[in-house]
């Protein structure tokens, strides 16, 4: 592992140790602080990607997965008011949607690198942030999956409520992962500014370094 690729390292274990604590913290009553920094995992593989290719955003995926199951595995021992903060089905819909929703990104972000600068991030992170949304909730709380987990008692997750408070009658888990992924959208345009802003300042630290 190359010494450039530790800034890239360091932020995505920042960034997974930080939203693995804000995500105990609501927001409302749809989301967690953790909503809003978790997403930047996607801005920092693109970097890397764009920076040192997919062999080094892969890396910089991994040492974040590893982080993630070291986090989970100490909010199993933390009990909360109702149990344990990371049940079983948690940590796995966390790692399984994390390394594959990384992954993922850093396979389309590969395929489209040579496109308009936009077009990689934008589109890879925005199937990404889809996908992570759709694996955790789905394993995490849906009712289907509960042979996962029998002792943990996910039915509040089932109750019927009107999406997002105002739409039709959905289990509360969808409204969830609907308000999660309407805040990974948004952050997928905004992050751009950032990854332009980046990549430019950093190929003209390389360049001028060359010199």
């Amino acid at each position: 592992m190359k010494r450039s690729h530790l800034p890239g390292i360091l932020a995505m274990a920042t960034i997974v140790v930080a939203s693995n604590i804000l995500v105990q913290f609501l927001l409302g009553s749809w989301l967690t602080w953790g909503a809003f920094t978790y997403p930047i995992a996607f801005l920092v593989t693109d970097l890397m990607n764009r920076l040192y290719g997919a062999r080094a955003a892969r890396q910089v995926v991994f040492v974040g997965f590893i982080v993630g199951i070291f986090c989970s595995l100490i909010g199993t021992m933390i009990m909360g008011e109702f149990g344990p903060l990371v049940t079983f089905r948690i940590a796995i819909g966390s790692g399984l949607a994390f390394l594959t929703a990384q992954l993922l990104d850093v396979a389309i972000f590969d395929r489209l690198r040579n496109g308009k600068w936009w077009s990689a991030p934008l589109t890879s992170t925005l199937i990404g942030s889809s996908v992570d949304t759709a694996i955790f909730f789905t394993v995490a709380f849906s009712g289907t999956l509960s042979f996962l987990e029998p002792e943990n008692d996910v039915s509040w997750a089932a109750e019927m409520l009107p999406l997002l408070g105002m739409g039709p009658q959905a289990p509360l888990w969808v409204s969830l992962a609907t308000a999660d992924w309407m805040v990974k959208m948004s952050l997928a345009l905004i992050a751009l500014v950032p990854f332009r802003v980046l990549v430019s300042k950093l190929d003209n630290d390389r360049m001028t370094k060359t010199f």
